[in-house]
């Protein structure tokens, strides 16, 4: 690969990783990795500078605006960092800057929290607005949303004409691996890392999501203070904190030598905060000096962060075991022998799934590269293949569940392999949290907590014993009380006829949604002539294709699923459907929403449109039929504009339904 390939190939690496971190939240490339590209990247630009383009990533700062906030733009830019990876680096950064500043200089340093860049605006002392950093000229209004961390101050007690403080949202380790738990128990996607969590909860449009998400603060700077006047960025801090905020610890040093010193010292002592960092930042401190500084196109002359590398040290594998999660994914884990990583003792590091396992011919006896990813999870880096005695063996994950013994099938669009067990004890949480959701068997009050107190107390093995209960049985629990269990029996009643719809997504067969479940239910009727369809009866149905009959025929062979319908039938549930008939208005034709609706939500909307035989979906594409667009309205009636598809307000669409 020559150089101008190899400028196009970061380039797109770059891109779909910034796209990915800052506007999908699911970051796929490392910090690290990341870092290590853009500085190649600028290498290369800065040897062939007739390549540069104005849209490669060395000449922006950050991301896109998200669809569904308000722009807003800052005062004054949030400016990036200069990154540096070593000490011979910084000393580089202390020389510029006291070539630019013979009179001596002092420094603070701080650790750097790896969260959510945001600008807080007060106006005579009170919160008026927050947004995100964006791209450093143009961020996202997220107020609401700010609005529900208790550690940002709402009033000032003194109130300042205008203040601008930026800071850092971040979620605490402990929120973070108790979102994770509570995520997985009720099959959802697990966030990376606490980075990754803070923005997608930050950037929720409905703020009760991100208040339930525990996040915090730490501010590290004045942006902008009317009737103010600072020498310091230490004086200034030290005002923030008068202010009531939540400041970043920070520290005076008057070499770059103590720096460094200071540097490696929060490096050390990183597992004692309570949020992640992936650095540190050195900062001059006098602001005179800094205005002298200035910045360049992309980041201040007077600041420079210190990105820790990954600490990585060998082991060896002793075992590989494989834990069956709350969703049936089995997971494997390697046993490592005793090593110390980033301040903990790891014995244990993950290996994700087979391709994992395959990719890097991990095998037991071999000699590896431990490191924490993220400074969280302990993972294998690499195999050490010369050191493989010999004998050893490619590992294969079982091809039935060690705790059920029930067949494993691979994700159809993923690397995932899962138990199919209906009844399997690894899963017997989110199976029950499932069958009493609001859209399955919709039990109100049979919430996570309380399904964790039955399960405890040895009351409930499955979803058939939830028929089995008696309020005196349930009133000890703890939550509870007499008049709750009383509740909670009722609903539980009320449940038998949910109707057949329900329970088959209430089943949580692999493929079945909710949709899924209402068409098969409105087409056969009875669970029981569902169950004596042939593959060819149900790939008949619209919108049943081979995979999902293939997996509804393999859940009703199952002994497990037996047993528990047998269960269901016995407790008197209803089997037969209650479902009304698709109607055909809308058949063959795909819809979008987009923005918000003047009298509906869009999952009414949705529910409509499917009711005559619609289908909607996420995305606009040439394939779409039309957009339904409402206030708000984004990159998905721009992106049908351009594409010429036909957009239909909420009263155009009930015309079609013929409601209008």
């Amino acid at each position: 690969m020559d150089e101008k390939q190899e400028i196009q190939s970061l380039r797109r690496e770059l891109e779909q990783a910034n796209y990915e971190y800052y506007v999908l939240d699911n970051p796929s490339m490392s910090d690290y990795d990341f870092d290590h590209k853009l500085r190649r990247l600028e290498e290369l630009e800065a040897k062939h500078p007739e390549l540069i383009t104005p849209d490669s990533p060395t000449q922006r700062v950050g991301g896109k605006v998200a669809e569904g906030f308000a722009e807003v733009r800052h005062r004054v830019p949030l400016e990036s960092l200069q990154d540096v990876f070593s000490f011979e680096e910084l000393d580089d950064f202390d020389q510029r800057v006291r070539d630019a500043l013979p009179a001596g200089v002092e420094y603070d340093v701080e650790p750097k929290v790896d969260g959510l860049s945001v600008a807080l605006e007060y106006e005579n002392g009170l919160f008026v607005r927050g947004a995100t950093r964006g791209d450093g000229q143009v961020g996202e209004d997220v107020t609401e949303n700010l609005k529900t961390i208790p550690s940002i101050p709402l009033r000032l007690p003194e109130a300042l004409p205008s203040l601008i403080v930026r800071g850092e949202v971040f979620m605490p380790k402990k929120s973070f691996e108790q979102l994770n738990a509570d995520r997985e128990l009720n099959g959802e996607a697990l966030f990376a890392n606490p980075r990754n969590a803070a923005a997608g909860s930050l950037r929720q449009l409905d703020p009760k999501i991100a208040a339930s998400r525990k996040l915090d603060i730490r501010v590290f700077n004045v942006q902008w203070a009317e009737g103010r006047t600072f020498t310091t960025h230490t004086e200034s801090l030290e005002y923030l904190a008068q202010q009531r905020f939540k400041v970043i610890p920070h520290y005076t040093c008057s070499t770059i030598r103590e720096a460094a010193g200071r540097i490696a010292a929060l490096g050390d002592g990183r597992e004692d905060f309570p949020f992640d960092i992936d650095g540190a930042v050195v900062k001059v401190n006098n602001l005179a000096d800094r205005t002298a500084l200035g910045s360049t196109a992309k980041f201040p002359r007077w600041a420079a962060a210190y990105k820790y590398p990954p600490e990585q040290k060998e082991s060896v594998v002793e075992d590989i075991v494989v834990q069956v999660g709350r969703t049936g994914v089995l997971t494997p884990k390697a046993v490592v022998k005793p090593v110390r990583l980033a301040g903990t003792t790891v014995t244990n590091a993950t290996l994700h799934n087979q391709d994992f396992i395959t990719e890097k011919d991990i095998r037991i006896g071999d000699t590896v590269l431990v490191q924490k990813a993220g400074e969280i999870i302990p993972e294998i880096v690499s195999v050490i293949r010369d050191k493989r005695p010999e004998g050893t063996v490619p590992y294969h994950l079982p091809d039935r569940c060690p705790v059920c013994g029930a067949p494993v099938a691979r994700d159809e669009d993923g690397a995932h392999i899962r138990c199919t067990g209906a009844e399997c004890p690894a899963q017997r949480l989110r199976h029950m949290v499932h069958f009493a959701s609001r859209d399955a068997m919709d039990i109100e009050g049979l919430g996570p907590a309380v399904v964790e107190s039955l399960v405890g107390a040895g009351l409930v093995k499955g979803p058939g014993d939830l028929y089995s209960l008696t309020a005196e049985q349930v009133a000890p629990l703890e939550r509870m009380g007499k008049k709750s269990a009383e509740n909670l029996m009722a609903a539980i009643e009320k449940s038998k006829s949910a109707g057949l719809g329900r329970l088959l997504f209430a089943f949580g067969i692999r493929q079945v949604g909710q949709k899924a479940g209402k068409v098969l239910a409105a087409r056969f009727g009875t669970l029981d002539a569902l169950m004596a369809a042939s593959q060819e009866e149900l790939t008949a149905v619209p919108d049943i294709g081979a995979i999902t009959a293939q997996s509804l025929l393999d859940w009703f062979a199952s002994d497990q699923s037996r047993h528990l319908i047998e269960a269901l039938r016995q407790a008197g549930v209803s089997f037969d459907s209650i479902e009304e008939p698709v109607g055909d208005k809308l058949a063959g034709k795909t819809f979008v929403l987009t923005g918000t609706l003047p009298t509906m939500d869009r999952k009414q909307a949705a529910a409509l449109i499917e009711a005559q035989g619609g289908k909607v979906s996420g995305s606009v594409s040439k394939k779409t039929s039309y957009v339904v667009a409402g206030e708000a309205a984004g990159s998905k009636l721009q992106k049908a504009n351009d594409l010429g598809v036909p957009v239909l307000t909420e009263a155009e669409l009930l015309a079609l339904l013929g409601q209008g």
